[in-house]
């Protein structure tokens, strides 16, 4: 099995992915990643190198024919634990696999969440993190037309499934992406 090593999981995700704002959107989902298994009492390592590498094929092989698994093989073949790779799996809901741990319904819960977080915050005149209130984030919910590929029923149904209040859950992944906010540019 894999050493959870924060050092190595970045040089995969580097080793596969340029695209900065793809690398922001890793390590936007490790640190609410985590945020939750401090909250949790789960293993931080475990599941925020989870976070970091969920989407680490994604540049390369964006297709649902292709993303998650073609990142599982590289991943499996690095002896990286089946907790984690199911998650991974689970995260992407094309693939039918269920979301059955706090770590797997945890990583559905805040990727497209933090997407949605960083583009409301880049609409706020001071386009910094600390500056965002939920509130914003709500309403831009309800606009359809804004990051229209953010699906608004994917978020209600990952606080739910960690059973948590929506609001509570942005508020949640928004101060977890504060503690980041300089290495995501916001």
């Amino acid at each position: 099995m894999a050493a959870m090593d924060r050092e190595v999981a970045m040089a995969i995700l580097k080793e596969h992915t340029e695209n900065p704002n793809l690398i922001k959107h890793m390590l936007a989902v490790e640190a609410a990643m985590r945020a939750y298994a401090r909250k949790f009492g789960e293993a931080e390592d475990l599941w925020g190198i989870t976070g970091l590498l969920h989407d680490f094929d994604y540049e390369k092989h964006p297709t649902p024919e292709e993303h998650p698994m073609f990142g599982m093989g590289i991943l499996q073949g690095k002896g990286y634990p089946e907790e984690m790779l199911h998650a991974i799996k689970a995260h992407a809901p094309y693939l039918g696999v269920p979301r059955e741990s706090k770590l797997d319904k945890a990583l559905f819960a805040v990727d497209e969440l933090t997407g949605f977080i960083v583009a409301v915050t880049l609409m706020q005149p001071s386009r910094k993190l600390a500056d965002l209130k939920v509130s914003s984030v709500r309403k831009k919910m309800k606009q359809r037309g804004f990051a229209k590929g953010v699906n608004r029923e994917d978020i209600q149904t990952g606080a739910d499934e960690l059973h948590m209040d929506l609001e509570d859950h942005i508020a949640f992944v928004r101060d977890a992406m504060i503690e980041i906010g300089d290495e995501l540019g916001l």
